[in-house]
């Protein structure tokens, strides 16, 4: 063939590749208001940034060779406000984007590249599941399983999940292997589509309720964050890839410091005075933060915690506070399980830590027994003992029994600083006078009464501070300017700004 012969065909398969699964199957997905897979990455990219590779790839079966431009995944390198990334997006229009021998070589070599070379690996995911009849039998077990290590998570470096559509098979498994899970609302997430469940239980399924947004924001946990369009889940990547740094051996990116988006003299406006009063505590948190910094994980799932990335004077911290808007803060199952899957986060990627306290203990009953409430809550204690990054605890209120040691009490973090209105007991001085005594409200008021103010006076701040088992007593309105030079203090004791990573293997998802 002649040498422009050549360069003709080069030209029409890359022309072949970029028409993707047709027109007619695009069209589809923009009058449904869908963007495609090359225009997402479009969206997310810094203009003209995409390096492809595997464009010219196509199915190894005969039969579908000729209709599987990038066998239905389309991976590269690219760049996101300057900074690199390696990206895999699925496309539907071909193939659904099922997962076959070839692709997910391309997949591999992505994972591989992005953990070797140091930066965020972004999975768009929008998948039908395993090809058929590629995986079929014996012939088809064998082209599966084949890399040892598929699934091993280090955490080298940060792992985004996008879910954009119908999501089964792989799109599934490595959202459960990301660090952070965004989902557009009307997409799915689960093990295989409604109509395999359907037929493998012999009942209906829908498909929300199989695996929709509610149900994996509220009840399981797996997607930290719901957006109504593609365009706002594209953002929510940004913004969360905007405090982490490309991998696990530098320090997060500085942004511009902000001022609190209210002002820090709010909080004694905010922080009710009765201990029995209930406010939300992202509130108090906007007095603190950088403004417009605060991005919550999680935050329809183990609602009496809040965790959440934010800035202080422009460095990125994690946050973990209580919330006694919902159960008066008192801790669950769930909630011990978004925080461990918090601070594994933070401490593999050198995010330090700042507990914001108000906890009246763990939520107890026959429901968190039977949720394995007591493994869950020593589950959190070893991720406190193995964090390596700086921890910051500031007790506002209530800070009672174990959940103390939980929130950073006693040696848990490396500096504990407490406002005047703190309260250390072992549970509300009330329930605790009938606990201790035997003394009841109705019974012996005035005996009552004189217990629980005795109670109460024990359990202050002042004798915390006195024991130094508190560092400092603060008024509410310095908190930001005590993190601020606290954090410099033992930001410095990082190599670098990098920790030890001794949670970067912890399991996701469990």
């Amino acid at each position: 063939m002649a040498q422009d012969e050549i360069f003709k065909e080069l030209a029409a398969r890359k022309a072949k590749a970029l028409k993707m699964g047709g027109a007619e199957k695009l069209a589809e997905r923009h009058n449904a208001g869908i963007m495609n897979a090359r225009e997402r990455l479009a969206y997310l990219l810094d203009a003209g940034s995409l390096k492809e590779t595997g464009l010219l790839t196509f199915s190894i079966r005969p039969e579908t060779r000729d209709r599987s431009p990038a066998d239905g995944k389309i991976s590269g390198f690219g760049r996101i406000d300057g900074k690199p990334v390696a990206l895999v997006a699925n496309d539907f229009t071909v193939l659904g984007a099922s997962s076959s021998q070839i692709n997910m070589k391309k997949m591999r070599h992505m994972k591989r590249v992005a953990s070797g070379q140091g930066m965020p690996l972004i999975l768009l995911g929008e998948s039908s599941g395993g090809r058929m009849p590629d995986r079929m039998g014996a012939q088809g077990r064998s082209t599966i399983g084949q890399d040892p290590y598929e699934y091993r998570r280090l955490r080298e470096s940060p792992w985004v999940s996008a879910l954009m559509g119908d999501c089964y098979g792989s799109s599934t498994w490595y959202s459960c292997m990301s660090d952070f899970v965004v989902m557009r609302k009307g997409a799915i997430m689960a093990v295989s589509s409604p109509r395999v469940t359907s037929l493998a239980i012999n009942q209906p399924i829908d498909p929300e309720e199989l695996g929709g947004w509610r149900l994996h924001t509220e009840t399981t946990g797996l997607i930290d964050l719901a957006c109504d369009t593609d365009q706002e889940v594209l953002d929510a990547v940004k913004a969360f890839l905007s405090y982490l740094p490309g991998h696990q051996n530098e320090p997060p990116p500085a942004a511009e410091a902000a001022q609190p988006r209210l002002p820090e003299d709010r909080i004694l406006q905010l922080l009710p005075e009765s201990r029995a009063q209930v406010y939300d505590v992202r509130k108090i948190l906007d007095c603190i933060v950088d403004r417009d910094s605060l991005f919550e994980l999680k935050g329809r799932f183990g609602r009496a915690l809040v965790t959440a990335l934010a800035r202080i004077d422009g460095k990125s911290v994690g946050l973990i506070a209580n919330n006694p808007l919902h159960r008066g803060g008192a801790i669950d199952p769930d909630a011990c399980d978004k925080a461990v899957s918090f601070m594994v986060l933070c401490d593999s990627f050198n995010v330090p830590l700042v507990f914001m306290v108000d906890v009246p203990g763990f939520m107890i009953g026959l429901e968190g027994e039977r949720k394995r409430a007591p493994g869950k809550i020593m589950n959190w204690m070893n991720a406190m003992a193995l964090c390596t990054v700086p921890k910051i605890s500031v007790i506002m209120r209530k800070s009672y029994g174990q959940a103390y040691l939980n929130m950073g009490g006693g040696q848990n973090s490396d500096e504990v600083a407490a406002w005047p209105t703190a309260d250390l007991g072992f549970m509300d001085p009330r329930l605790a006078v009938n606990v201790l005594y035997g003394v009841k409200a109705d019974a012996e008021p005035e005996r009552f009464r004189e217990l629980a103010d005795t109670l109460g006076r024990d359990a202050a701040v002042w004798d915390l501070a006195g024991l130094y088992e508190a560092q400092d007593v603060i008024e509410p309105q310095a908190t930001r300017e005590y993190l601020i030079r606290t954090l410099e203090v033992y930001r410095s004791r990082l190599r670098n700004g990098v920790g030890r990573h001794l949670l970067g293997n912890w399991p996701t998802s469990y």
